[in-house]
């Protein structure tokens, strides 16, 4: 039985087919700042199954790439300020950019809407098929030069019944479930033929939905508690333009080295590039200041160790650089000080992709051609806990972050990020980021502690919610108790050993059967 819509002819529809497609991707990303109204890109993502219903593969694609541009552009317009405001480049040609990048990345979901506009055959497999084929072009786009994965599908769900699934199948497998229930539901509207075709359509979304009610139902720790540490996070509010002004950097210098050497707490974090200066810079600038820092932290309290995570570009201009996070605590004689350096480095601002040089060199990036750390570095002990840092842009790649719990002797027990979006001004650039923190929490089941210079500074427990925040774009201190966490989730076990190689299987094997199926089953 086939539940296939009749394409609709006419000029008027086929010009308000790809508005409404646009329409739709545009407005379901207001569910990535407000939570609360996760509904949303399930009803728009079912919007666009139902016009992919009624176009072939060529029409299929037009409408995927407006539904995909306008998602992007929308979700995304903020990288409109990094590159005019504070890069410098010509409103016209920012603009221009923020477009031509929405419009590139938005190439894998034509092709996965012009294939599903193939394959489909009217039946229960669609569902299956559809659900392939998002999840293959949201694996693409995360993961594909480098990887874009900002405003993922399963970053609007965060609050939604379906974050049960994330320490399973992580957000992408987040975001597949929402497509076959998405496609589902536009097949059960479909399904006005008779009571077979309702039966066919309600055993298409007997999978997803079972798969949900089985999470929620039964949810699941997969970690155990393992001591509380007290935290005082920084969050600095410096204006990216006023970051590294000669007039201004005395007194945020001051303000930071204050901030860390009176924080009563067992470790204090400071965001991204919280000094901004590399360390001959740093030395020339201001002499004495890094030397200070050292020497308070390895000195003892009276409450026990002291120690602190700041966030400092290390190395120089003729032997290369790196984004990095220092550690400061008491430590043997002759003991090498922690480090991270950033390893997910951000194209155009952190790295320069070949052919591009051309672009960078238009705007006005101090720091813009950054070495790139190693993917698997130690974590940062402090009070029997390991912490673990990532640097801004990293914690959107769940995968990347679960190679450090390969070894559960040596996993983090919390996890910590630093971040510097004031490029991106007063945006919703930051409550949603704060989301993509809250996933990764959900994944690995670990507390993330949120030092940032703009916000949103925060701490998130190991279920995602949010136990203490300062306000954005204020000058503060966050102290707070985390509690730390062991063990891991599914997604962490099979992530750091695989990375996204079994959701990429999952896909293709799914995508395949629902093909052979529809093609033994065809539609009328």
């Amino acid at each position: 039985m086939s539940f296939a819509a009749a394409p609709t002819r006419g000029g008027r529809w086929r010009w308000l087919a790809p508005t409404g497609a646009a329409a739709l991707g545009a407005l379901q990303t207001l569910a990535f700042v407000h939570t609360a109204w996760w509904p949303l890109p399930l009803l728009a993502l079912a919007g666009l199954v139902a016009l992919l219903d009624a176009a072939g593969p060529r029409r299929a694609a037009l409408l995927g790439w407006c539904y995909g541009t306008a998602w992007l552009a929308a979700g995304t317009w903020w990288l409109f300020i990094s590159m005019h405001r504070y890069g410098g480049l010509p409103a016209p040609l920012a603009g221009a950019a923020v477009f031509a990048l929405s419009a590139a990345l938005s190439l894998y979901l034509a092709l996965a809407c012009a294939a599903y506009a193939r394959w489909r055959r009217g039946t229960g497999w669609d569902v299956a098929l559809f659900s392939a084929l998002w999840l293959l072009a949201e694996l693409a786009r995360g993961g594909l030069f480098t990887g874009f994965p900002w405003v993922a599908a399963g970053y609007a769900l965060v609050d939604a019944p379906l974050a049960a699934l994330a320490p399973w199948v992580g957000v992408y497998g987040m975001g597949a479930v929402m497509a076959a229930l998405a496609a589902g539901l536009v097949l059960v509207l479909r399904a006005t033929r008779g009571q077979a075709a309702v039966r066919g359509a309600a055993l298409a979304l007997a999978l997803p939905l079972g798969l949900l009610l089985a999470a929620v139902a039964a949810p699941a720790d997969f970690t155990r508690p393992t001591g509380r540490l007290q935290v005082a996070l920084l969050q600095t509010n410096v204006a990216q333009d006023e970051k590294f002004s000669a007039e201004r950097l005395p007194e945020s210098l001051a303000w930071v080295a204050r901030g860390l050497m009176q924080a009563e707490a067992e470790l204090v974090v400071a965001p991204e590039t919280a000094v901004p200066l590399l360390p001959g810079q740093l030395e020339e600038f201001a002499p004495g200041y890094w030397q200070q820092l050292q020497q308070h932290f390895a000195s003892p309290s009276a409450n026990g160790a002291r120690a602190a995570l700041v966030g400092v570009p290390l190395g120089d201009f003729d032997r290369g650089y790196t984004n990095s996070v220092a550690g400061l605590t008491a430590q043997a004689p002759g003991a090498p000080e922690y480090r991270y350096d950033k390893h997910h480095l951000v194209p155009f601002g952190e790295f320069i992709p070949t052919g591009f040089r051309w672009f960078t060199q238009m705007m006005n990036i101090p720091l813009g051609d950054f070495s790139r750390g190693g993917l698997q570095q130690p974590s940062f002990a402090v009070r029997g806990q390991r912490v673990a840092p990532n640097i801004c842009y990293e914690d959107l790649f769940g995968e990347e972050l679960a190679q450090r719990f390969a070894d559960p002797a040596t996993a983090p027990t919390v996890m910590a990020n630093l971040s510097n979006i004031g490029w991106f001004g007063n945006t919703i650039a930051i409550p949603q980021h704060l989301s993509i923190s809250r996933l990764r929490t959900l994944e690995l089941q670990r507390p993330m502690l949120r030092a940032t210079n703009t916000g949103a500074t925060a701490v998130v427990d190991h279920r995602g919610q949010v136990t203490a925040q300062l306000a954005p774009h204020t000058r503060g201190v966050l102290n707070a108790v985390v509690q730390g966490r062991e063990g891991l989730t599914p997604f962490a076990r099979w992530a750091a050993r695989f990375g996204l190689a079994p959701l990429l299987g999952l896909a293709l094997l799914l995508g395949a059967a629902a093909v052979v199926a529809g093609r033994r089953r065809p539609g009328p």
